[in-house]
């Protein structure tokens, strides 16, 4: 996983010209990109989330379309419509913006959910349908959506069947004061995000992407991984669970991050640290708990710290608790 480590090494260090502060979030990007699932960025205006995900696409070479959601966004706005062409007399397909490598749903929460949904054949299909006809979406297609917290005015809170196919969801922060002091010293003339060139292609992405589903895991991380995810299904507080599908983006994220990092097999660890930004976003909470206080982020680490780890001892694998 040598080739992994070394181009993944180059995108992080490119992406970081124009992100300060923001390792650990910028690789769980590229993670995500490697592991061909899709990220929902969540927080307060003004943070970075565009800057990054622009850097992003600079970075790997790849079409690269913005989509602003707004309340009076229609589907067609985005997967495109047939047109009638009086010259022809035919109806012509005219692509929306979803035709991308790298797609990036601005702000998707501030749209309807019927706009939302547009969007769920294409994230999970690889294509878009319109008027019976389907179309397909180019192979390093990556959608990349940023939200603002749902108690903010203007937003709508996305589907469950839309969250759940976000690969992961990860939140940015405010920048610590020196960070900030950095910010303001490389904007003093121009955007730095704006002069990055590509260190790598959209080629090149998908020939790692088939590198990483090389990955071993073995099977007592195997079985970690589906208890950490049966867990989320019967704990009290939770009134849906994650799906199978949050088992299987759980799976290719290990492969994709132990990838990142050198190696050429998953460690439960990497499960423990990908577990509550692939499982919380996709749990929905009993009511009586969400009045108590209680977040998916605290159920998913109390179900990591009860589920027994796989350990090495004598030369096999055993259980033993966190």
């Amino acid at each position: 996983m040598e080739r992994v480590q070394e181009i993944a090494g180059k995108i992080i260090a490119n992406v970081e010209r124009a992100v300060v502060g923001k390792r650990a979030e910028i690789r769980y990007l590229l993670v995500a990109l490697l592991a061909n699932r899709h990220v929902l960025i969540e927080d307060v205006p003004g943070v970075g989330k565009t800057t990054m995900v622009r850097a992003l696409a600079r970075s790997i070479d790849c079409t690269f379309r913005r989509i602003q959601f707004t309340p009076d966004l229609l589907p067609s706005d985005i997967v495109g419509l047939s047109v009638y062409d009086p010259a022809t007399q035919r109806f012509t397909f005219r692509p929306g913006p979803i035709h991308s490598q790298v797609v990036l749903a601005d702000e998707i929460n501030r749209t309807s959910p019927k706009t939302q949904s547009a969007l769920l054949e294409a994230m999970e299909e690889g294509q878009v349908t319109v008027d019976g006809q389907t179309y397909p979406l180019p192979r390093t297609f990556f959608v990349l959506a940023t939200q603002n917290p749902i108690e903010y005015e203007g937003t709508f809170p996305l589907p469950e069947s839309q969250l759940d196919r976000f690969g992961l969801r990860i939140r940015l922060g405010y920048p610590r004061p020196a960070e900030e002091r950095e910010i303001l010293e490389r904007h003093h003339t121009a955007r730095p995000v704006d002069s990055l060139e590509p260190v790598t292609t959209a080629t090149e992405i998908l020939e790692l992407q088939q590198q990483v589903t090389a990955v071993r895991m073995e099977d007592s991380v195997k079985d970690y991984l589906v208890r950490v995810v049966q867990a989320t299904r019967t704990h009290g507080a939770v009134y849906l669970g994650a799906s199978p599908r949050a088992s299987l983006s759980l799976y290719r994220l290990s492969q994709a991050l132990a990838a990142v990092l050198g190696r050429d097999y998953v460690l439960p660890d990497d499960i423990k640290q990908l577990a509550p930004l692939v499982l919380a976003h996709r749990l929905v909470l009993q009511p009586e708990a969400r009045w108590q206080g209680t977040d998916p982020e605290s159920v998913v680490q109390e179900i990591l710290a009860s589920v027994p780890v796989p350990v090495e001892q004598h030369g096999r694998r055993i259980f033993a608790r966190p």
